[in-house]
């Protein structure tokens, strides 16, 4: 499985283009498009076209990463969104991951939900929130949960209104 368009515009989008190496927040050297390798060191620069290359070869890895982690089929939303999740954590963390575990097992909505638990970073030696991470976190379990394999049932309350289970599901 391969990442679409919407999935590579999600991660441009969160990592943002860099030219330029820069240290990230947690003080790891990054150029292009969130790329940590041999070309992200200090004083470093790219161009367009070579940060596009970079971005495909590392979701390349990043794809294959993922899909080999998986013991459950997903749609394509939720591929997209777990190699983003990935990208920005890692295929090592990844991979012990509860979302991954959680999904493995069947726990859809428990995946969704512990992606978000992963917007934390390294700041000066201590972890701390960082809102970037929070959104992209949102985004990625809002694409997870959006695809067309996964519907949240509407389930009717006891007022008569409706409302949108919570609960583990499974397509029939």
């Amino acid at each position: 499985m391969k990442v679409s368009e919407d999935g590579r515009a999600l991660i441009r989008r969160f990592e943002g283009l860099a030219l330029r190496a820069y240290q990230d927040a947690a003080g790891v050297w990054t150029i292009g498009y969130g790329h940590t390798g041999e070309a992200a060191r200090q004083g470093s620069s790219l161009g367009e076209a070579d940060a596009e290359a970079l971005l495909r070869s590392d979701l390349a890895r990043f794809e294959e990463g993922v899909a080999e982690r998986l013991l459950v089929p997903v749609d394509q939303n939720q591929f997209d969104a777990l190699v983003s999740l990935a990208f920005n954590i890692g295929l090592a963390a990844f991979g012990r991951s509860t979302a991954l575990r959680r999904l493995n097992a069947g726990d859809v909505v428990g995946a969704a939900s512990a992606m978000t638990w992963w917007n934390k970073a390294t700041v000066a030696g201590r972890k701390r929130t960082l809102p970037g991470l929070v959104r992209r976190r949102a985004a990625e379990a809002a694409l997870f949960l959006s695809g067309p394999d996964y519907q949240l049932p509407v389930v009717a309350t006891q007022s008569g209104s409706s409302c949108t289970s919570r609960s583990k599901v499974r397509k029939s």
